[in-house]
């Protein structure tokens, strides 16, 4: 069966069995290996994408569903020019992964709520993620990065504040030292 998935913003063509997982068309027929499949029950949390901004078991949907969605994998994150989220950037600072396994299913959680709550609290973040299993990390360093790309995320999405006149001013971290002759 022929369908057309659009996944991070582009179309693809592919020809799949009515049965094929969304993650085995993501994963072998599109190339995009971000989207991890550990237990294909919808268990760990490990093969979550974003289905129309929605977080999605990718192991437990059928390619064909997909027909007509925007579908978001951790590949669509950054930037066109490979520059990292925040989010990917906080998990890197935080010390949020290391085998990296879980890694992808934790971002794409994590953007969704991102998206959802600008500021959430450590228990927020605990319960929002409590669907993507870990066995490496503890949770603090993740717990950690997610806090930390909130905070980042609000910064960089506030106004700036206006000067007199109606300027825009820069930011006190962004403005250069001046020096009179």
């Amino acid at each position: 069966m022929r369908v057309t998935l659009t996944v991070n913003g582009t179309q693809h063509a592919v020809d799949v069995d009515p049965r094929r997982t969304l993650a085995d068309a993501l994963r072998e027929d599109i190339g995009l290996t971000g989207t991890h499949l550990g237990c294909e029950h919808g268990v760990c949390g490990a093969c979550t994408v974003l289905v129309d901004g929605e977080p999605t078991r990718a192991c437990l949907m059928f390619a064909v569903q997909a027909q007509g969605s925007s579908v978001t994998t951790v590949e669509g994150m950054g930037g066109d020019d490979g520059t990292l989220h925040p989010l990917q950037e906080a998990f890197a600072e935080h010390h949020g992964l290391q085998c990296g396994f879980c890694t992808p299913g934790m971002l794409m959680s994590a953007l969704d709520l991102l998206h959802r709550e600008s500021d959430p609290d450590r228990e927020q973040i605990r319960e929002e993620l409590s669907g993507n299993i870990c066995r490496c990390t503890g949770y603090m360093g993740i717990v950690d990065a997610v806090q930390a790309a909130a905070c980042k995320l609000r910064q960089f999405n506030s106004p700036a504040p206006e000067g007199e006149n109606g300027t825009v001013q820069e930011a006190a971290s962004d403005t250069a030292a001046t020096t009179t002759t």
